[in-house]
């Protein structure tokens, strides 16, 4: 059976059928058919929920108002990069690593001109939100064929690859279903998705 990810309501992430669960150091975790992984961000046994939540209070409901949940297009040329600021994870890799083009604190803050159109479409295949997608020629590119895998990043969000189906009504717009970034410290106003709360001082020494 396919792999799911049921979020259950004020608790863990219930995932069901997944095979490869790993750190951020690549090291492959425990997996069985079904297992919970923590979303309220105080389990002592990260990522796998042990009852925190019912002691912290943790709350799942989304309290974004969705105004930003908008995708934005900036093209030159024959590429458009498709931006929606409204599910971004805030990785940073964008503006790390190409500062010419997602320039922070600049309006418009992403400038296609400001390198190849090769080096953009790798890194924008990157960002693990799906905030970034891109199109050429006015056709969008697809996601990468990847098998069903679930990443716990380091300090930060669950990171999802491959499809693995998640069961929400919540969708930004232009969001991929193949890759998406999930809350782990609890923090997240875009629940269950990540909005970079957990720079805020989350931390995960374990994982």
């Amino acid at each position: 059976m396919a792999p799911r990810i049921d979020p259950s309501d004020n608790g863990p992430y219930v995932v069901r059928n997944l095979e490869t669960l790993t750190n951020s150091r690549g090291e492959a975790l425990a997996t069985k058919p079904t297992i919970a992984l923590c979303r309220c961000g105080h389990s002592g046994n990260k990522p796998f929920c042990d009852g925190s939540h019912t002691g912290v209070g943790f709350a799942s409901r989304r309290q974004t108002d969705g105004t930003s949940d908008r995708r934005r297009d900036y093209q030159v040329g024959r590429l458009t990069v498709h931006d929606n600021r409204g599910i971004c994870a805030h990785a940073g890799l964008c503006t790390e690593h190409l500062p010419s083009v997602f320039r922070s604190g600049q309006s418009p803050w992403i400038d296609p001109s400001g390198a190849e159109e090769g080096e953009i479409a790798a890194l924008v295949c990157r960002c693990p939100s799906g905030a970034l997608s891109y199109s050429l020629a006015g056709v969008e590119q697809g996601d990468a064929d990847r098998p069903p895998a679930i990443v716990v990043s380091q300090n930060g969000p669950y990171v999802a690859t491959g499809g693995v189906e998640l069961t929400t009504d919540t969708w930004g717009e232009g969001a991929s279903r193949e890759h998406y970034t999930l809350c782990r410290c609890g923090r997240s106003k875009n629940k269950p998705f990540c909005d970079g709360s957990h720079w805020d001082g989350f931390v995960d020494e374990k994982n």
